[in-house]
């Protein structure tokens, strides 16, 4: 955390260099998750990241990449004060208090907003537990793991192991944690609530030896460092498909073996063929453009097959920008991403692909206008005079 936290602090104050009213780029940030595939691969340099030349990405969580979204305040994400912020990406979806806020005191000025997933997830269990190298757990049993009425990794294997089960968790917000606390609201209600934050969707309190981090990169290291550890993290920062280094997860219990890993093939199962919104007053909506899995309102079903917990990962984008060069370009990229060619990024950092169907009425609505709802991104009549600095 900290060496990164340097590097940023590096990168804004050269950001700090440019001459006042200077904008260099499409800029925007958020999400840890998806850190990997918009900026590059730190291993495997010859896979493409998802974002154009000319696009620049902070890393901070999916809820400081939305409040600077929403407010236009670069400086929440680490970039310099003043600079737009064109874009944020982020698992944790829009509210509709976030969106109500935002209509009101920014979109006379700035346009409509646009909420659109990019590309689906699934949020690996990493684990180390000396002896064990085939964990298999349903969705009960990460309740009793995450909520602490599992303390032992005896009680939950069925041993006589007294080796206490030490989580690491995401010490603020995280839209990864989201996406896990939809899965086991599902599964235990009365345990887990939906939130941006572990220790407010967890209803008990985490007990001293748990391990609160800052990223997702600090999950993995802990648990990878630490014997008997157990977290959650975005599957790009595992080894998906090795038992030994992630939990296979099933919703309902499985015969040992047979529950899914967090792979790009079951995760795709899990999120299944989810339908883009069919009504115009659901396609002007940014709330009904982004799938979620859980019991709450509007959510579709976990999946009984597959990899369960799933999610995506969206991006927050203004229909109008002042700069054309920025509406020219966020086009470009968008017409790039949504008609598959950037799949080679996306699959190559353990993300799933939208299914095309999706990804043409994104090009349809928000490119296109196909529907002559004024939808698509720079539209000469919605713009005039407005849009994003």
């Amino acid at each position: 955390m900290f060496k990164e936290r340097c590097l940023q602090l590096t990168a804004l104050a050269l950001a700090t260099l440019l001459a006042p009213g200077v904008h260099a780029g499409v800029n925007g940030g958020g999400s840890t998750a998806v850190k990997f595939l918009y900026t590059g691969h730190p291993v495997n340099i010859k896979l493409p990241r998802l974002l154009p030349d000319g696009f620049n990405y902070t890393t901070v969580n999916s809820v400081a990449g939305k409040q600077a979204f929403l407010a236009n305040d670069a400086a929440l994400i680490w970039q310099a004060a003043g600079s737009p912020v064109d874009f944020a990406a982020s698992e944790s979806v829009l509210t509709a208090t976030e969106l109500a806020t935002y209509q009101s005191a920014r979109q006379g000025a700035y346009g409509p907003m646009i909420q659109v997933p990019v590309a689906g997830m699934a949020v690996s269990i990493p684990y180390k537990k000396s002896g064990t190298d085939n964990l298999q757990l349903s969705g009960q049993q990460l309740c009793g793991v995450f909520s602490g009425s599992l303390a032992t990794w005896g009680q939950l294997l069925g041993t006589t192991d007294t080796t206490p089960i030490r989580v690491v968790y995401r010490a603020g917000d995280s839209g990864t944690t989201e996406v896990l606390s939809r899965f086991l609201n599902d599964s235990c209600p009365t345990a887990f609530r939906v939130s941006t934050r572990f220790a407010t969707a967890s209803l008990g309190t985490q007990p001293a030896h748990w391990l609160a981090v800052g990223t997702s990169a600090e999950v993995t290291a802990q648990v990878s460092l630490n014997d008997g550890t157990i977290g959650y993290v975005a599957a790009s920062y595992t080894e998906a498909g090795k038992n030994s280094a992630v939990a296979r997860v099933s919703k309902q219990p499985m015969a040992p073996g047979s529950a899914a890993l967090p792979t790009i093939l079951a995760a795709q199962a899990g999120l299944g063929t989810p339908v883009a919104p069919g009504s115009a007053a659901r396609r002007t909506s940014p709330l009904d453009w982004v799938p979620t899995y859980g019991s709450g309102a509007g959510s579709l079903p976990v999946a009984s097959s597959g990899y369960p917990i799933v999610g995506y990962s969206n991006l927050l984008l203004g229909q109008c920008y002042q700069n054309p060069a920025d509406t020219q370009a966020i086009r470009d990229f968008l017409g790039e991403l949504y008609a598959g060619q950037k799949r080679i990024a996306v699959m190559g950092n353990i993300f799933v692909p939208l299914p095309q169907t999706y990804a043409d009425e994104i090009r349809r609505t928000f490119l296109f206008n196909a529907y002559g709802e004024g939808t698509d991104i720079g539209n000469p009549s919605v713009c005039n005079g407005i849009g994003r600095p």
